[in-house]
């Protein structure tokens, strides 16, 4: 069975927080620019990391003064 294509998370919301990661896609700068040379295996790592990331913004409480 061969590897379905992993697909780019971008969702044309593109600007780099402080932590140098994306708010849109949770890619970090170096994960979007190298995205078009990465292997499959490559871009499924990131994948992980990017779920990861979005799950801890997720869980991010923010304090109201």
């Amino acid at each position: 069975m061969s590897q379905q294509a992993v697909r780019s998370p971008c969702v044309s919301i593109c600007a780099l927080d402080g932590d140098d990661v994306c708010i849109g896609c949770y890619r970090t700068g170096e994960e979007i620019s190298r995205w078009g040379g990465m292997s499959e295996d490559e871009r499924q790592t990131v994948m992980k990391k990017v779920a990861k990331r979005e799950q801890a913004a997720m869980n991010f409480i923010p304090v109201s003064s």
